[in-house]
C-alpha cells in the first residue's frame, strides 16, 4: 500500500503549517473528512484559508476549526448553519469571500486543471463581481474568476485503492472529486481501503491527484438538519 499511512493525525502533522489554504470536500455535513479535519485542529495551526462549499455546523466538521480560532479567511458558497462563523464575521475576526456555488465548483476544477481562470455570466451585476475583469462575448457580459489552487486538500472517500483512487458514495461525492484536484498535496481518508485496486470503470478521483490515503474511523454519521413527516396510509401499504 504505497500511499496509506497508519493515521490523519501523521498524515496532517507532517504536512499542514501556519497560514495554508486548505481545500476540504464536503456539504454540510455529508462527505466531509472528520478524522483529517479534526487532525487539523489538534495540530494547532493557525491563520488558515479554508475553501469548501460551507463551514459545516457548531460544533461539526469545519466548525471546529472556527471554535479554535483556526481560521484567518473562509472562500465558501453558504454559511448560514453556523452561528459562530456569523459571529466571528460581523465581529471583523473572519474575513469572508462568498463564492456561487457553481462557480465555487468551476473554479477547484479549473485550478485542478491548470486553468488560470474563466469567464461566467454567473454574478455578473452583483458584489460578487465587483473589482473583476469583465468582458463582453456575443453580446453578454462576463466577469473573470480566478482557479483555486489549495496548499493542501482534504476529502473522503467510501472506497480507496493501493495507488489512491478513489470512489464516493452517492450525494457523500459532491465537492470532494474537485477538492481533491485543487490541491497541491492531496490527502483523502476513505471507509474502506482495497488491498488491491479499483476497476478503472469505478474509479471517480485518480490516484495521480492523491499523495496519501488514511483508513477513516467508523462513527456515525451525522445529519445536519433531520426532516420528517408522517407517512400517509397509501404509502404505507404501497
Amino acid at each position: 500500500m504505497r500511499k496509506l499511512v497508519d493515521d490523519a493525525r501523521t498524515a496532517v502533522a507532517e504536512r499542514v503549517r501556519d497560514g495554508m489554504t486548505i481545500a476540504v470536500g464536503g456539504f454540510g455535513l455529508c462527505g466531509i473528512p472528520r478524522d483529517l479535519i479534526e487532525a487539523v485542529r489538534e495540530s494547532g495551526v493557525r491563520e488558515l484559508t479554508v475553501v469548501s462549499n460551507n463551514m459545516g455546523v457548531d460544533g461539526k466538521g469545519l466548525g471546529v476549526l472556527l471554535e479554535n480560532n483556526q481560521v484567518a479567511k473562509v472562500i465558501a458558497s453558504y454559511v448560514g448553519e453556523n452561528k459562530l462563523f456569523a459571529q466571528q464575521y460581523l465581529d471583523g475576526a473572519l474575513e469572508v469571500e462568498f463564492c456561487p456555488q457553481g462557480t465555487l465548483a468551476e473554479r477547484l476544477r479549473a485550478g485542478g486543471s491548470g486553468i488560470a481562470g474563466f469567464y461566467t455570466r454567473t454574478g455578473v451585476g452583483t458584489e460578487v463581481a465587483e473589482g473583476k475583469p469583465h468582458e463582453v462575448f456575443d453580446g453578454e457580459t462576463y466577469v473573470l474568476e480566478r482557479g483555486i489552487v489549495a496548499d493542501l486538500a482534504l476529502v473522503h472517500a467510501h472506497t480507496a485503492d493501493a495507488e489512491g483512487n478513489l470512489r464516493y458514495r452517492m450525494t457523500a461525492r459532491n465537492f470532494n472529486p474537485l477538492v481533491a484536484m485543487s490541491g497541491r498535496v492531496c490527502i483523502a481518508e476513505a471507509e474502506h481501503v482495497l488491498d488491491g485496486f479499483l476497476d478503472p470503470d469505478d474509479v471517480i478521483t485518480p490516484g495521480i491527484f492523491v499523495d496519501v490515503t488514511v483508513q477513516a474511523s467508523e462513527r456515525p454519521k451525522d445529519i445536519e438538519q433531520r426532516v420528517v413527516r408522517q407517512r400517509t396510509d397509501e404509502r404505507i401499504g404501497a
